[in-house]
């Protein structure tokens, strides 16, 4: 548990490494420094893409898939260990309410556990060619991979993007967002005590346009990985392409909660809100856009705004139900949207922050309401706890609705009509459809990525183990009879 300003450093090489500066994290909840964090920069991503190629050679790649499988499984022991202390750190560092903070832990022990668990399954194919030709693939790791992660779900997105990695035996160096690198230094520091080589995962925590910027254009790397906004995602691909390295894309979205008239109301309204003020709104996947069917209009919007007057807002370790956006810099941002979105729209609940909590960075669920398709707040991305609210008569107009942003993340569906549900799972153009539920319960075994503006590429479940491999063709002729 932290105490007072502690200072984090890098993981090299299986080594503690500190820099000759350092940049301070802060509370979201209350504005104070929570820990000051090593700077690395050029100097320090080239070293740690070095100790990840010497334990690449040293030997993980050819480690059995089942040795691979134990460590991980061992990390997720460890992570299960000391999920409390975990949880309470990722709640100070982010913000988000204490038992948001433990599901995040619990899902980051889920990826180790997932594909510790699955590695020794993931076979090659042999390939029918002729009786003369005998032809099969092998699964290969990449090499050493970069893994550039968010602030919004540190832990959780570290593991998400590391465990698949490491299991398919490549190297990893990983990037964790300034604003949030306290439990990403601690799971480099859990992934030695469970017997991972040093070396095969290093955490290198940096500003963004310094260490992020020296790992996305390194030479050295064989795969990238970058979950955050699109202009930065525009950046980080272009810098990976000039060295010919593939890149995994996750960067965001403007999903959609489709409300149609026979939905159960009952089962959706929790959901629905639940899925724009799970961790203050900041989340890709976050239901920011609530399309309803007209006739079902005004009993919705009334319980939204009934659900959003009874949110308990507070700092995140006590477990509010809403806690703070992560800095301040987000909180103008978000303030920005809701100013423009008074001039387009009908603010019917929220728009301000609590007048009761100083010092952090909260704001109040807050609701629009006949948010055109075309306004601003239909189409970009707040990342704040925003909902806006459109109307639609019938199946084509929502599915029309729905598409009608340069986002494809995840859809959900509320309806008892099984045929309207598949029509739109059918149609619409989003990387994920949920029908009558939202987000799965963290959905480790759920291949997850988007379409358009969203990304490419998929993590978790099995096609993870894909995108962190590649393929190699064996063909052997065999002697005539």
């Amino acid at each position: 548990m932290l105490r007072g300003v502690e200072r984090i450093l890098a993981l090299i090489g299986g080594k503690d490494v500190a820099t000759s500066r350092t940049f301070p994290t802060y509370d979201p909840s209350t504005g104070e420094v929570l820990a000051e964090i090593a700077r690395c920069g050029v100097e320090e991503i080239g070293l740690a893409v070095a100790a990840g190629r010497s334990a690449l050679d040293d030997g993980w790649s050819h480690t059995s898939a089942a040795e691979r499988g134990r460590v991980l499984k061992r990390v997720a022991d460890l992570i299960r260990r000391d999920a409390g202390e975990l949880a309470l750190l990722e709640s100070r560092d982010t913000g988000k309410p204490l038992r948001q903070a433990k599901a995040d832990v619990d899902v980051a022990a889920r990826y180790f556990e997932f594909y510790g668990g699955t590695i020794d399954a993931f076979y090659g194919d042999t390939i029918p060619v002729s009786d003369q030709i005998f032809a099969y693939t092998m699964h290969e790791p990449l090499g050493v991979t970069g893994h550039i992660v968010p602030w919004n779900y540190p832990i959780q997105i570290s593991s998400r993007t590391v465990a698949p990695a490491l299991a398919t035996g490549n190297c990893c160096v990983l990037k964790p967002a300034e604003e949030a690198s306290l439990t990403a230094a601690r799971l480099g520091a859990l992934c030695l005590e469970a017997g991972l080589p040093p070396g095969a995962l290093n955490v290198v925590p940096g500003l963004g346009e310094e260490a992020g910027a020296a790992l996305s254009s390194h030479p050295g790397l064989d795969h990238l990985s970058f979950t955050g906004s699109v202009d930065v995602g525009k950046i980080v691909s272009k810098a990976a392409a000039d060295n010919v390295v593939p890149v995994t894309l996750e960067l965001g979205g403007k999903s959609p909660n489709v409300v149609f008239a026979d939905a159960d109301l009952d089962d959706a309204l929790p959901v629905i809100v639940n899925s724009i003020l799970q961790n203050a709104g900041q989340t890709c996947s976050a239901g920011s856009r609530l399309l309803v069917q007209e006739s079902a209009h005004d009993t919705v919007v009334s319980q939204v705004v009934r659900r959003f007057a009874a949110v308990k807002i507070g700092p995140g370790p006590s477990d509010p139900d809403l806690g703070p956006l992560i800095s301040e810099a987000q909180l103008e941002r978000v303030r920005g949207y809701v100013d423009r979105g008074r001039k387009e729209s009908s603010l019917v609940a929220g728009g301000e922050s609590p007048p009761d909590l100083t010092g952090g960075y909260y704001f109040s669920p807050t609701l629009f309401d006949r948010v055109s398709p075309e306004a601003t707040l239909a189409r970009e991305e707040v990342f704040g706890p925003v909902l806006a609210v459109t109307t639609f008569r019938d199946t084509d107009e929502a599915i029309r609705i729905a598409d009608a942003t340069d986002y494809g993340l995840v859809t959900a569906v509320w309806t008892r009509d099984i045929a309207t549900a598949h029509r739109l799972a059918r149609e619409v153009r989003s990387g994920q459809v949920y029908i009558n539920t939202y987000g799965a319960g963290g959905g480790v075994e759920l291949p997850f990525g988007g379409f358009k503006r969203s990304g490419y590429g998929r993590e978790k479940g099995f096609e993870a183990l894909r995108t962190y491999s590649q393929i190699k063709t064996v063909t052997i002729k065999l002697p005539s009879r």
